[in-house]
């Protein structure tokens, strides 16, 4: 798809962590993760240019050996979408990308898909992915973001908790009591993947807004979209891809990239 617009992609990578401190760094079959990430982004067709947002010199130092390009921003952050919005706000461009820097095999067409949309609408501002949930555990996981949308694809609203509910699921309940094989051959609901594309007057607009009750509640950022009026698109896709969040989930990935 050709396309004319400045696509910048944002990678935010801090240190600290309360599960996992050094994170970006880490070692993955020789590479630090942020490498790995940052390689996937420059896969996208669509991208135009890719960004480390780092508060670290540790990260920026690395990213620099490797031969990417990152910016150092302020240590005050409390959302890495705040560090893409300092970068981006000095950065000439119409379209930016918010890439999770603990995605080391984030596929580079999704990358590509959350960004379509807003090329063939002027009437979007954010969109976002989601993929399909199978398995019972999953919706009943607080760690993963579960996403509901209209007719239209766009979202209704993001939780932790298993939404839609199905009354009528005894299964729920067994499963509760650990006595239910966790398998289905139905989509049980949606999953939010953390990949936004932004129009960049919309970034510099939401990165401003207070952060909202719902998102407070649920520690979700992206309901402050939703509860200022805003509309979120969410794309469907087929590409799932591993989360970091705590050492032991490295295995995971070695495994799917020796697989």
């Amino acid at each position: 798809m050709p396309t004319n617009k400045i696509i910048l992609g944002v990678i935010p990578a801090r240190w600290a962590s309360s599960r996992f401190p050094g994170k970006p760094l880490a070692d993955i079959n020789g590479k630090p993760m942020v490498q790995w990430v940052s390689e996937q982004v420059q896969k996208a067709r669509l991208i135009t240019e890719v960004i480390v947002a780092t508060d670290d010199k540790r990260i920026y130092d690395v990213v620099f050996e490797f031969g990417g390009k990152a910016i150092m921003t302020s240590l005050k952050h409390q959302s890495g979408t705040d560090r893409v919005a300092e970068v981006a706000k000095n950065i000439e461009c119409d379209i930016v990308v918010n890439v999770q820097g603990d995605e080391p095999l984030i596929p580079s067409e999704n990358i590509d898909l959350v960004i379509k949309p807003l090329l063939n609408s002027e009437d979007l501002a954010v969109t976002t992915l989601m993929t399909d949930i199978r398995t019972r555990s999953e919706m009943l996981d607080p760690n993963i973001c579960k996403v509901v949308v209209d007719n239209n694809g766009r979202a209704l609203y993001f939780t932790r908790a298993p939404i839609p509910y199905n009354r009528d699921d005894e299964c729920v309940d067994n499963l509760l009591a650990n006595s239910v094989v966790d398998t289905s051959r139905e989509v049980l609901g949606y999953k939010h993947i953390g990949i936004y594309a932004y129009r960049k007057s919309f970034l510099m607009k939401f990165s401003n807004m207070q952060t909202s009750r719902l998102e407070n509640k649920e520690k979700l950022e992206q309901l402050r979209i939703l509860e200022n009026s805003y509309s979120i698109q969410v794309v469907e896709t087929e590409k799932k891809s591993i989360g970091v969040d705590h050492p032991i989930d490295l295995e995971k990935i070695i495994k799917n990239m020796n697989s």
